[in-house]
């Protein structure tokens, strides 16, 4: 299930900013963007929202005054360019405080503590989501649906519709879109080529062009995932 992220910031480039790096991580959905925080604190009256990147600084109402007299249900992470904020943004039980410019690496250390921080079973989760706790997940392979550990994954390459996912001793083909299998993994395995996921905790080496993991295999960083190295270094 996506975390359904919306931005109210009044900086266009800002904005621009933080939907890039929305786009790159397979579990976030951007629901709405705003330039102004009273369009969208009436978007929220009406909407479901799971987290929320406030910029403090903006004109007519600040962040901290957007949190303390809207009655807003999503996490929030702060942004801003101002450092000395921080202090009253962790005092209004916020996830994280990002200061401009907003890396990747750092975005994505603040959504895996978003998901941390969430990470409890709810009543009404689904098998999905429970199997991704419990360290496995059932994959459809030969008319049979086959328990995989994750563990056990070495990486996962694509081939059309379908995805090979690479064990130690063995290698399962099931039809998936490698996006959306990318969904069902949990936040250690990182998609590093279009063609490509490995298993971080799997790596023996790595270059700025290619990844060894276990058992040898030798697997490519595609030009447009040059970030996922900071990423392997974290």
């Amino acid at each position: 299930m996506k975390i359904k992220c919306m931005v109210i910031d009044d900086e266009p480039l800002a904005i621009k900013v933080l939907e890039k790096h929305i786009k790159k991580v397979p579990e976030l959905e951007l629901v709405a963007s705003f330039d102004n925080p009273i369009h969208a604190g009436d978007f929220l009256q009406k909407n479901s929202v799971d987290l929320l990147f406030l910029d403090i600084q903006m004109p007519v109402v600040t962040g901290i005054d957007f949190i303390k007299n809207t009655n807003i249900q999503p996490k929030v992470i702060l942004t801003t360019a101002y450092r000395e904020y921080a202090l009253e943004g962790y005092e209004l039980d916020i996830i994280d405080y990002l200061l401009k410019p907003i890396s990747f690496i750092r975005f994505y250390k603040a959504i895996n503590k978003y998901k941390n921080l969430t990470a409890a079973i709810p009543q009404n989760s689904n098998a999905l989501d429970t199997e991704k706790m419990v360290g496995h997940i059932f994959v459809n392979a030969n008319k049979r649906m086959i328990r995989v550990e994750f563990n056990h994954i070495l990486y996962v390459d694509s081939i059309k519709d379908y995805v090979r996912i690479h064990t130690g001793d063995d290698t399962i083909v099931t039809k998936d879109k490698i996006s959306v299998f990318l969904q069902k993994l949990p936040t250690h395995f990182l998609r590093v080529h279009r063609s490509y996921i490995i298993n971080k905790e799997k790596i023996t080496s790595f270059t700025s062009k290619d990844i060894v993991l276990l058992n040898g295999m030798e697997i490519p960083i595609g030009t447009s995932y040059k970030e996922v190295i900071e990423l392997i270094k974290s």
